[in-house]
């Protein structure tokens, strides 16, 4: 739509039934809220990111990850292209490092052509470590080593997995809350730990694809 129609900006909407009519979805059917969130964080991706739609979905991979953000999802799908070095890495190549936004990139565009970068001047500039730090190296940083194995895969996942999807104390379920801790909550497990055994089988999941 923004290259075929040249429009600005594009709105999505969860599909909220209005109408009792058996070919719909029942009138007590939730919003697909987490959908429509990954629809504006894929939506971020192709403005400011510099990503083309079939590297977010594809005809192989038409849903969203319910557990990671795209950007997230693309990473860990292409972790062979990993580590890059802050300090060399072309701009594109900046923007999909998870933990770094469009301002952070062009703070380390700038910064890089007088010196190299380290972890301190890293943080200043808005990196989130806790996600980047196994995604790049850069001076006197030889990338993070999460440990062999599956523990050391599971701790990667742990600090990319999504965490409006986990948010909800025990009370209330997060917003963006996957359709299988729905399922959980509706057979009667209490929600923390529906939340909590989801994750950690999404954690799992995740892992090996890594």
């Amino acid at each position: 739509m923004y290259q075929k129609y040249g429009l600005k900006r594009v709105f999505y909407s969860a599909y909220i039934p209005v109408s009792d009519d058996t070919r719909l979805p029942a009138l007590d059917t939730k919003p697909p809220l987490l959908r429509e969130h990954r629809l504006y964080q894929a939506d971020w991706l192709l403005r400011f990111y510099q990503f083309r739609a079939d590297e977010i979905l594809d005809k192989d991979n038409q849903n969203f990850n319910p557990y990671l953000d795209p950007k997230c999802n693309w990473a860990v799908q292409h972790y062979g292209l990993f580590p890059v070095d802050i300090n060399r890495a072309p701009f594109e190549m900046l923007l999909r490092v998870p933990g770094i936004g469009p301002k952070s990139a062009r703070r380390i565009r700038e910064a890089r052509r007088l010196s190299d970068l380290g972890l301190d001047e890293l943080k200043r500039m808005g990196v989130v470590l806790k996600r980047a730090q196994y995604f790049i190296t850069c001076r006197g940083f030889s990338g993070a080593h999460p440990g062999r194995g599956s523990a050391g895969r599971e701790r990667i996942t742990r600090a990319l997995i999504d965490p409006n999807v986990f948010s909800a104390g025990a009370e209330q379920l997060s917003l963006f809350a996957p359709p299988a801790v729905d399922r959980l909550v509706a057979q009667g497990v209490p929600p923390r730990a529906a939340q909590r055994m989801v994750r950690e089988e999404a954690v799992q999941c995740l892992a090996r694809a890594l």
